[in-house]
């Protein structure tokens, strides 16, 4: 029977003084000769529950990462294959996290004076350094202290096999007779591609310790990376660039230059006509490698959470066909496996600068 029906109600308001946290109305109801009171209090604290968010109360104190803008420090100059992959993983990591990712090219030292500063930069998740193979060379000459100790490396993203380069007009129509005259003519033609003891230099330590040439046979002119390189080759300042073949590709497709061999084990499917130097009788292989990292310190579910973002990244359609093509090949290694694979090449390029006299 409802007792309510029917019925005058009066409301009466709590007294001053009373507990506020104690939400009671009375109600007193009249021509029943009986005061009912009814109190409220639990079930109108009940509802306060149900449509409050079931979130703990500090929660205002930590916010969910990432709550604001993320840098991606490239060390290496616009246009070069670097900051192509930089800029593709930037834009995926955008779509993922929702927050926008800035690429800043922070470039000198050959790689040493962006490795500085994300290494050195605050370990909140926000700053992620575009990690080149130039970490595993550096320290071994005595440039940096920087090593790939100095960072947590979240992903390795891309590889690819080092070509060399010539202009479109040289004299050289094979690989055979740019080697000729390197032997014949020893320290009369440059090379460039990066920084002094940077990947490339690497490599062509490496291509020409195989023919068991000198190594200032083929003297290194440094570069702020393959695209000023690139430039260089085209106003005649240097006669060789040694690059991958995707950072070529403009230079490639607008026949100003022409590439002679690739340091791989096969052919690259997307420049079948270049053969391997393997094909001509050189057993040499080697290229560079990518990858994303954090300083030291980051907090390990922000570590965690990039981690398995740039994993979602890498199998995705869309950053898969804008690697294929742009000619970067696509090699992903998980954090613990990124870890022991930059331990490895940091032994084998710690190896090659001894024997060329290079570690200081």
């Amino acid at each position: 029977m409802n007792i309510f029906k029917n019925r005058k109600l009066k409301k009466v308001l709590p007294k001053r003084g009373s507990n506020t946290h104690d939400i009671t109305e009375n109600l007193q109801v009249k021509g029943s000769g009986k005061v009912r009171h009814v109190r409220w209090t639990g079930i109108i604290l009940m509802l306060l529950a149900l449509l409050s968010p079931s979130v703990p109360v500090d929660s205002a104190s930590e916010p969910v990462y990432p709550v604001k803008p993320i840098t991606l420090i490239c060390p290496w100059s616009p246009g070069g294959g670097s900051d192509h992959v930089a800029q593709y993983v930037a834009r995926h990591l955008e779509q993922e996290l929702h927050q926008r990712v800035t690429v800043v090219h922070r470039v000198g030292g050959g790689g040493v004076v962006g490795f500085t500063a994300g290494a050195a930069a605050e370990p909140d998740g926000y700053t992620l350094t575009l990690i080149t193979t130039e970490i595993g060379t550096l320290h071994w000459m005595g440039i940096t202290s920087i090593n790939y100790k100095s960072f947590i490396h979240l992903a390795l993203i891309n590889g690819d096999p080092a070509a060399i380069i010539v202009r479109s007009d040289a004299r050289w129509r094979s690989i055979q007779d740019l080697q000729y005259e390197i032997r014949t003519r020893p320290g009369k033609l440059r090379a460039s591609g990066t920084g002094k003891g940077g990947i490339w230099d690497l490599c062509r330590i490496g291509w020409l310790n195989a023919l068991d040439y000198p190594v200032n046979s083929l003297p290194w002119f440094p570069s702020h990376g393959a695209a000023p390189a690139l430039q260089q080759l085209a106003a005649g300042q240097v006669d060789v660039v040694i690059c991958s073949l995707p950072e070529a590709v403009p230079a490639l497709r607008s026949g100003r230059a022409k590439a002679l061999a690739v340091m791989a084990e096969r052919r690259d499917v997307n420049f079948s006509d270049v053969p391997t130097l393997t094909e001509k009788g050189v057993r040499f292989t080697e290229g560079s490698f990518r990858g994303i990292a954090v300083p030291l310190g980051t907090p390990v579910e922000v570590v965690a959470l990039l981690e398995k973002t740039l994993g979602k990244i890498v199998v995705s359609e869309s950053f898969q066909k804008a690697m294929k093509e742009n000619g970067y090949a696509i090699r992903y290694l998980p954090r613990e496996q990124c870890m022991e694979f930059m331990a490895e090449r940091d032994k084998a390029f710690g190896r090659i600068l001894q024997k060329a006299g290079m570690v200081r």
